[in-house]
């Protein structure tokens, strides 16, 4: 042992010295011959720096003998090897030595300037060379003594450290271990002969003590038996221990006095006769199951006590396999938790309940009807399904605040509860949404009563804090077995029904039919479609030409949207443009759409050579938001296209909001150099007054009144006239442009030209067109007028 330890002291010391003292030293020599280096470059620049203001005159003067007698002076001093001397205009270049291989050296170099009374004149450069020093090139004695003596400082304090080891340590430690050996060789008590006052004379005398005690802890050995059992009855826990056969070895005075049993009545008894009939099974399963590391096992179950009582409890038993000659050891704590279990249900019961209404909220409803499905299943008849919408409901949250919401909704809850049959179950499963199941044999037509019945209530206006608002419900109801299989999909179907009756004009009731479902997957199909269209680039931007006419020349184009399927074709823009104003999509199919018109638009514009036509750009009110005029200023500089040749076409519907930030939207792209047209004037009901209150240039005749001037009933075609002649000079009055849309016959152009509008547009001059197409009937035009 006494070889191994100092062995060890030794490497110790040894990987000292290596890991810090030769690093330490090492670190010294680099700084130190680091120090050398940066003296030596500070001597170099101050040289350099004289020499260039010695060069300057030369230099000036091309005296090309002084500038090589200072280039010469400078190389014989001791730490420069080479000097390279240049004028700005390479008429001196000199060079000692010369032809050096400089190659490997070190550089500095600095301009040299001529202090001239007009400023300093940049005259040449001076370079100076030096060779790179070694590690104790550049020390000095005194660093080299220094580092000397730092080295024999080290060794002798290894040296002392090995010897005052081997006396102070290891002797007494070697006596140490003779103790303990001829302790464990003899099976007798032995001391350690040795005595100081440090650190191995308090071991010695802590072994000399623990020697004198081992006798002491024998005989507190032979107590522990009769303290283990005496903590097992004392301890305020039901402890029990079983054996391998499920049998009652053992039970605390504590598990008696909670179970009420005698000890001689349950020892040998297996536990599970204490436990419900149900429960047994169940229980037995668990002990056959534990953590194979300790052996522990965890269940809950009930148990029945001696006077009938029956307790939720938690077992928790933990066992040790038996060792050779010894039974198997388990302990067992059983623990009440009754209460907790109590306290479980009514946390449970609170999860699933609206907390505002009293209601089950929406986890607590599809508990709910999960389980009247299966009610359903087993007993026969029909469940319904009533999804309920509150309408125009966030008038009271925006206008009232939501304390006046909640106290609305707990109101309108108390009114409609009253309305439902009994064995009804309602749930607030949203904001302002609820859902009603109803179970009977003819579950439709109650139902039908109690959404009547529910609509009723709103027949009067409601009044929440003085202020009165008249509300309004959508009811959508479906059908179990007959609309649906599954409880997820009979709340669809609920919720599509109502969606449909919202859709209808809202205050009603609407009950599943295929025509909703269809409806649904239209939309869906439509949302699915515009997703991959916008992620494939099938959207297109069609041009349709506008007409000046009086001289027949096209003015400009209205970029109408598209979508190119692969499969289906040119789907009809409507339907598209109705979904993505709900869902949001149109903002990303309003950027595509425009990027490809303008992108068609400039090119049209090269392959004709017009710079006066306009594209006008249809948008819907979602899309005027704040960021519209920076993408058209964007758009505007990518194309490099002059922004009055660009149209912004809104309709009525837009104007019709009286949104401030629409007008200022509108009043910035107005200010920013494009204009502005108003489409399908003279379907609102006030159009005049939207040409005061907004900056519009254009204003586009709905082809309503252009298809009437062409009607068969005269008084027709005259009142279409005389309004399309008071809306023409209105408008010219008002500096707008007047453009005809829906032109189809040269009757009504000839019609319009007389009457004094500007522009037509329609099929009569051409249908929107794809840029290919269009590109190509413009080429063969001008090659039939070549022709010509």
């Amino acid at each position: 042992m006494s070889p191994s330890v100092e062995k060890r002291f030794l490497a110790i010391v040894g990987g000292t010295v290596f890991s810090c003292i030769i690093p330490l030293f090492v670190l010294l020599l680099a700084f130190s011959t680091e120090r050398a280096a940066s003296r030596r470059e500070n001597a170099i620049a101050m040289v350099v720096e004289a020499n260039a203001q010695a060069l300057a005159k030369p230099l000036w003067d091309f005296d090309s003998e002084s500038v090589y007698q200072i280039a010469a002076t400078l190389v014989s001093s001791s730490n420069v090897d080479g000097v390279e001397v240049k004028d700005v205009t390479d008429g001196i270049d000199i060079q000692i030595p010369l032809k050096a291989d400089r190659s490997n050296m070190l550089q500095v170099s600095r301009p040299i300037f001529y202090l001239h009374e007009e400023g300093p004149k940049d005259v040449g450069r001076i370079t100076v060379y030096y060779q790179k020093k070694g590690m104790l090139d550049g020390l000095r004695n005194t660093e080299m003594i220094f580092m000397g003596i730092f080295l024999l400082a080290v060794i002798i304090i290894l040296l002392a450290a090995i010897i005052g080891n081997r006396l102070i340590v290891m002797k007494p430690l070697l006596r140490l271990t003779a103790a303990i050996e001829a302790t464990r060789r003899l099976g007798s008590r032995h001391a350690v002969d040795w005595e100081s006052n440090d650190e191995m004379g308090r071991l010695a005398q802590s072994f000399n003590a623990m020697q004198m005690k081992l006798q002491a802890e024998e005989n507190e050995l032979k107590n522990a038996h009769r303290l283990a059992t005496d903590i097992y009855n004392l301890t305020p826990a039901m402890l029990f221990s079983l054996d391998r056969k499920d049998r009652i070895t053992s039970v605390s005075d504590y598990w008696l006095l909670a179970t009420g049993y005698r000890r001689q009545d349950v020892i040998g008894l297996a536990f599970s006769t204490f436990l419900p009939q149900e429960e047994r099974c169940t229980f037995l399963k668990a002990r056959t199951t534990d953590d194979s590391a300790t052996r522990r096992r965890e269940c809950t179950t009930k148990f029945a006590c001696a006077d009938g009582r029956i307790m939720d409890v938690l077992i928790v038993e933990s066992s040790r396999l038996p060792q050779e000659g010894s039974a198997t050891l388990s302990l067992s704590v059983m623990t009440d938790i009754t209460a907790l279990k109590q306290s479980e249900a009514l946390n449970r019961q609170q999860a699933i309940t609206d907390h505002l209404t009293g209601l089950i909220n929406r986890q607590g409803f599809e508990q709910a009807l999960e389980a009247e499905i299966a009610a359903t299943n087993r007993e026969g008849g029909t469940l319904a399904c009533l999804f309920v919408d509150l309408d125009r409901f966030k008038w009271i949250n925006d206008n009232l605040g939501h304390q006046a919401g909640d106290m609305a909704l707990r109101r309108l809850v108390g009114m409609i509860l009253p309305q439902l049959p009994e064995g009804s179950v309602a749930a607030r499963i949203g904001g302002d949404e609820f859902a009603i199941l109803l179970r009977s044999d003819d579950a439709e037509t109650a139902a039908e009563l109690a959404a009547a019945r529910i609509c009723g209530i709103f027949e009067t206006p409601f009044v929440i804090k003085g202020a009165a608002t008249r509300l309004s419900a959508s009811i959508g109801i479906a059908l179990y077995p007959h609309h649906a299989q599954t409880a997820a999909e009979l709340l669809q179907k609920a919720d599509m029904a109502m969606y449909n009756r919202k859709r209808d004009g809202k205050n009603g009731l609407r009950i599943f039919d295929d025509t909703i479902g269809s409806s649904a997957r239209r939309r869906a199909e439509i949302e699915e479609m515009t997703e991959q269209a916008l992620k494939r680039d099938w959207f297109d931007a069609y041009l349709q030409p506008i007409t000046d006419l009086s001289s027949g020349r096209t003015v400009g184009y209205e970029a109408l949207m598209r979508l190119r399927h692969p499969v289906k074709g040119i789907v009809a823009p409507m339907d598209i443009i109705t979904v993505a104003e709900e869902t949001g999509a149109i903002h990303e199919i309003g950027k595509q759409v425009f990027g490809k018109a303008l992108e068609h638009f400039t090119e049209l514009s090269k392959l004709t050579g017009d710079t006066a036509s306009y594209l006008a750009l249809n948008l819907s009110p979602l899309q005027i938001d704040a960021s519209l005029p920076v993408w058209l200023a964007s758009a505007v500089h990518l194309f490099n296209i002059d922004p009055a040749r660009i149209i912004i076409e809104i309709t009525e519907a837009t104007l019709m909001r009286d949104n401030p930030q629409i007008q200022m939207i509108l009043r910035r792209i107005g200010q920013f150099g494009c204009r502005i047209a108003l489409d399908d004037f003279g379907t609102g009901y006030s159009s005049l007054s939207y040409l005061t209150r907004f900056p519009v240039n254009i204003i586009k005749i709905d082809q309503s009144f252009i298809r009437a001037i062409t009607a068969e009933s005269e008084e027709l075609r005259l009142r279409s006239r005389l309004l399309i002649e008071g809306i023409a000079a209105i408008s010219h009055k008002m500096k707008c442009a007047v453009v005809a849309e829906g032109i189809e016959t040269d009757i009504q152009r000839q019609e319009l030209r007389a009457i004094g509008v500007d522009y037509g547009q329609g099929y009569l001059f051409g249908k929107p067109m794809a840029f290919e197409e269009l590109s190509a009937q413009m080429k063969n035009n001008d090659s039939m007028k070549l022709r010509a």
